[in-house]
């Protein structure tokens, strides 16, 4: 909107231009329009809730009220002088000065389905002086946004995926790095678990954060890294199952070029390399559960989004006997074991996450500055203190719950698990940073009535709406396999004393002819008997979460 006596025309330009009236940007807001003039608005005419820190750029066509686009200044990527000398545009009333001057403002751009775009603007004037002011005012409300990184460590899978990892970084990644100023340590990997050897290694002071270009290997490499690192160096015992974990001051950014790219779609809301590196450059940052997995004592591995066992566990340990047939060893080995058809027996101990805020089916996804995740954190930190101080019940003694039978598939899901073939995901009401994991038991049934199941994780419909499929929050579990129960005396007595009377009461309950394995965010692990705690918020990565209304510009 113009506002009478706080407006100055200038020259017109074909895109934007700029008015007279200084640096006073700082505090208010600059609108634009193609063709026409420049205003200014002063911070008093946005209310006392402005925060003085947004670029407002309008499309004026006939009505002086047109479609408007706000840029916070968070979200401008560096800025930058132009050189107008020698470029020739056919019309624009900016030929008229004799000496034009321009900078440009490299911004941020919504698109659709949660991507975001580069974007530039140029703005001209007819002073030099005036000009640089305009730079020198921006540049030095860029310098005071402190959470944007200056150094990362960059790991690049030259195989994963497809094995684009090289090539997409140095064509969407590298150049806004290049722009916003940000310098590289490059390291492209030549063998597995690389990543992780080289962060026990290195001196990581000196860095800002880590990026990962690949897939969700790659991440779960560095995550492993990472975790590992911070907890040596703060003397903590990663084989404890309760140790208290040391969260990382280091982000982690994820740049996706593998096949799934579960842990970027699910934080981001879309796996594109160009959306991830410009959250990287702006600085975002999202707090993240992990879950550790244990059996006897010892770290099995770190667990993001899903802990599979039964079918998704029979799905990657088939798989990885198929490595040569690439991406499509999934899909045979999808469909072979939906033909198979096993299911395992065994019993589920878990303690329900109390603290939370929210359920699995309460139909509230996790989204960006999510109260669910705020909440729950507080309400579980508040748990802890009373715990420690005796006024609440802890944890050893608190109320377990006990499931046992046949199931076809148990699935932990620390978020969504929301992909390109899934967009709701497994678990579509999980929540990132709430201290819990989405527990999914599927028990025995038909082979039609589990197809449906699946087909569910493809549309809008609850997947959870059967008779056969249970679901929890919790925020620890235990699962040991009727077929090694025996064999693993620490579990075993342990569960004497917790759910032992329980099973007594379910027949159902006979010994199982095999085991399976679980799927670990895409790794094989072995061990049928584990024992898994989620660690609330341990890890933040470069993302701000899938954002509720992510609608694309107006004039894009």
């Amino acid at each position: 909107m113009l506002l009478p006596g706080k407006s100055q025309n200038v020259e017109k330009a074909p895109g934007s231009q700029l008015s007279d009236w200084g640096p006073a940007y700082a505090q208010g807001a600059l609108e634009y329009q193609s063709g026409h003039s420049l205003t200014r608005r002063r911070k008093e005419m946005y209310g006392p809730g402005f925060s003085g820190a947004a670029v407002e750029i309008f499309h004026r066509r006939v009505e002086p009220r047109g479609d408007a686009c706000s840029v916070p200044v968070s979200e401008i990527i560096a800025v930058e002088e132009t050189d107008v000398h020698g470029k020739h545009h056919s019309s624009g009333k900016w030929q008229k000065m004799e000496k034009p001057y321009a900078f440009t403002v490299h911004c941020v751009k919504r698109a659709r389905r949660h991507r975001w775009k580069w974007a530039q603007v140029t703005f001209w004037c007819p002073e030099e002086q005036l000009c640089h002011l305009w730079l020198q005012t921006l540049r030095e409300m860029l310098e005071k946004l402190t959470s944007r990184p200056k150094h990362l460590l960059v790991f690049i899978n030259p195989f994963g995926g497809k094995g684009q990892g090289k090539r997409i970084y140095e064509r969407k990644v590298a150049p806004l790095f290049t722009l916003a100023s940000i310098t590289t340590d490059i390291i492209v990997t030549e063998h597995a678990n690389q990543a992780k050897e080289t962060l026990y290694e290195i001196n990581m002071e000196k860095y800002d954060g880590i990026v990962c270009v690949g897939g969700d290997g790659m991440f779960s490499e560095v995550l492993h890294g990472l975790i590992g690192r911070t907890q040596r160096s703060a003397g903590v015992d990663q084989n404890h199952p309760r140790a208290v974990l040391v969260p990382s001051s280091l982000r982690i950014g994820i740049i996706p070029a593998g096949s799934t790219d579960c842990v970027c779609y699910s934080t981001v809301g879309t796996s594109d390399a160009e959306t991830s590196a410009l959250h990287i450059v702006v600085g975002d940052s999202l707090a993240m559960d992990v879950s550790s997995v244990h059996h006897n004592s010892t770290l099995l591995r770190y667990s993001v989004s899903l802990l599979g066992y039964g079918f998704y566990g029979d799905i990657i340990k088939d798989s990885e006997k198929k490595r040569w047939l690439g991406l499509a060893r999934y899909d045979f080995s999808g469909l072979k074991t939906f033909l198979s058809h096993h299911c395992y027996e065994g019993t589920v101990s878990f303690l329900p996450a109390q603290h939370t805020v929210g359920s699995p089916r309460d139909g509230k996804p996790c989204r960006a500055g999510c109260f669910v995740c705020r909440q729950s954190r507080q309400q579980l930190e508040d748990e802890q203190k009373k715990a420690l101080y005796g006024l609440e019940a802890a944890e050893d003694v608190e109320e377990w719950q006990v499931v046992c039978g046949k199931f076809l598939a148990i699935n932990a899901t620390n978020m969504s698990c929301a992909c390109r073939r899934s967009p709701r995901g497994l678990s579509p009401a999980a929540h990132l940073g709430d201290g819990s994991s989405d527990l999914i038991l599927i028990r025995k049934c038909s082979r039609f009535n589990f197809l449906r199941f699946l087909i569910r994780h493809t549309n809008q419909q609850d997947q959870f709406d059967f008779t056969f499929v249970e679901v929890y929050r919790v925020k620890k579990f235990q699962f040991t396999s009727k077929h090694v129960e025996d064999e693993d005396s620490d579990l075993k007595e342990g569960g004497k004393k917790r759910f032992g009377h329980i099973c007594s009461g379910h027949p159902s309950c006979c010994c199982a002819v095999s085991s399976s394995s679980w799927n670990c965010d895409g790794e094989v692990l072995h061990s049928p008997a584990i024992e898994v705690r989620v660690h609330c918020q341990l890890v933040r990565l470069f993302a701000r979460g899938i954002e509720e209304t992510a609608k694309p510009d107006s004039h894009s």
